[in-house]
């Protein structure tokens, strides 16, 4: 039987590799609120989606996720992303927002494969909706197509 936790994040994986913010936007309450950092938030179904616009830009998604802890109200889970980047402009906001800069690239050259590791502390509500999604996360150039 599938936990609270296991079910959000079991939705959290098929909204992000289906690149479906719909998906994505169902698992939260109206207000329900997404920390994609410890500094920015998004506030509400139509902000989460506009902020999941940038899974658009990302291909070949691969998402597993190991559910660490379970509390009444939902849990934390540890996760891991690779995606293949689509367009220099998804490129620019993982450069900006990893902090790590831009790699040696010429142009042409095809866009990386990112890998995320991150973690998740997911607060849900008595409807299972969730309230607020916090997670962590850094990420790197994969170093093989698949990791």
């Amino acid at each position: 039987m599938n936990t609270r936790i296991e079910k959000f994040m079991e939705g959290y994986k098929r909204a992000w590799e289906g690149r479906d913010d719909s998906l994505l936007c169902a698992l939260f309450a109206p207000d329900g609120v997404y920390h994609n950092t410890p500094f920015d938030a998004q506030i509400g179904r139509l902000e989460i989606a506009r902020y999941w616009d940038r899974v658009k830009l990302q291909d070949d998604i691969r998402l597993d996720y190991q559910i660490v802890a379970e509390t009444a109200n939902g849990g934390v889970a540890t996760w891991s992303v690779t995606y293949k980047v689509t367009s220099e402009k998804m490129f620019e906001m993982w450069a900006k927002s990893a902090g790590t800069g831009m790699i040696n690239r010429r142009p042409g050259d095809p866009l990386p494969r990112l890998r995320l590791e991150g973690i998740a502390v997911v607060e849900l509500g008595p409807d299972d909706l969730c309230r607020h999604f916090r997670i962590w996360w850094h990420s790197q150039v994969a170093k093989t197509d698949s990791t």
